[in-house]
């Protein structure tokens, strides 16, 4: 039986920054080597927690190129390609395979709404002309418009290079309803949970893992998860998934969210500035705090 290209913990990396908005390659590559070291099966550059929906195009090149290249083969790298425009979401993709990169991921086009044929139209013709592999990227939370499970299931059934999908929908059943949509037709296709704490429960279901922010500060947990499962460790899944369950509070601290990824990496020891570019602005001694404690409770700091 076919398997996915991707699958396990591949974590949407941030994107460091120096306090005029340029990229920060050291620090950078002391992200991507912490990340890489911590037993993660890919790296996802220009999510959300990559800030791309701030950025210019020259820098999203620059990220790009610098941290494909910085990867050197080590693991698989994804790049995000949104864009609410086709063509330049095509010239994103046609640059991330000129970087090297071994696939891309594509959310919905935002801002406008799509019918569903609209949307099914935009993902083939995508499809139709991508050197890389696809995943979809389904976050209807800032989106504002779900991807169907009907649509998606009709996207893996006629586009062989659409592999996978990153769900980020905020309830089990929805990967579960998407999970047995789609296997059945696509055994290779892989659905991976956009939140942290389903890791487990997708997998349960039949999924194929998780990219989740907390890989890039707390990767034991999730990377853990995902080994234990492969050994059947169901011991150490659950004290792993308890330590987990403190880390999605988090993600509302504060909006948008990069910099308190950002924080918490520092916190745990990797030496990175944590600017991110406006209108996101820097975190409080409150809220830093806040993530001292949750970091703790999960059992990242002593």
């Amino acid at each position: 039986m076919a398997t996915p290209i991707f699958s396990g913990v591949i974590p949407p990396v941030p994107t460091i920054l120096t306090a005029d908005e340029q990229l920060d390659r050291p620090g950078m590559a002391r992200l991507i080597d912490h990340v890489i070291e911590g037993g993660v099966n890919g790296v996802f550059f220009l999510g959300s927690a990559g800030e791309f929906a701030h950025m210019g195009s020259a820098l999203r090149h620059e990220v790009a190129e610098f941290c494909t290249a910085h990867v050197n083969g080590r693991v698989p790298v994804l790049i995000g390609a949104a864009h609410p425009g086709t063509r330049e979401t095509q010239a994103l993709i046609a640059h991330a395979g000129s970087c090297g990169a071994d696939g891309v991921v594509v959310v919905n086009p935002y801002y406008n709404p799509l019918s569903e044929e609209n949307l099914g139209r935009y993902y083939q013709t995508l499809a139709d002309g991508s050197p890389l592999p696809i995943l979809l990227y389904n976050f209807p939370a800032l989106t504002g418009q779900n991807i169907p499970v009907s649509l998606i299931k009709t996207l893996a059934e006629r586009c062989p290079n659409i592999v996978g999908l990153k769900d980020t929908v905020d309830t089990l059943s929805h990967l579960r309803e998407t999970i047995q949509a789609v296997k059945p037709v696509r055994p290779d296709f892989a659905v991976f949970a956009g939140y942290d704490e389903y890791l487990f429960g997708t997998l349960i279901l039949g999924g194929d893992g998780c990219i989740p922010a907390s890989a890039n500060f707390a990767p034991e947990l999730t990377c853990g998860i995902y080994r234990a499962w492969q050994a059947q460790e169901f011991a150490t899944i659950i004290a792993l998934q308890q330590r987990l369950s403190h880390i999605p509070q988090l993600y509302s601290l504060d909006l948008p969210f990069y910099n308190v990824v950002k924080e918490a990496i520092r916190q745990v020891g990797v030496d990175i500035p944590v600017h991110s570019l406006q209108p996101a602005q820097p975190l409080s001694e409150e809220k830093r705090e806040v993530v001292r404690n949750v970091l703790r409770l999960s059992g990242m700091l002593a």
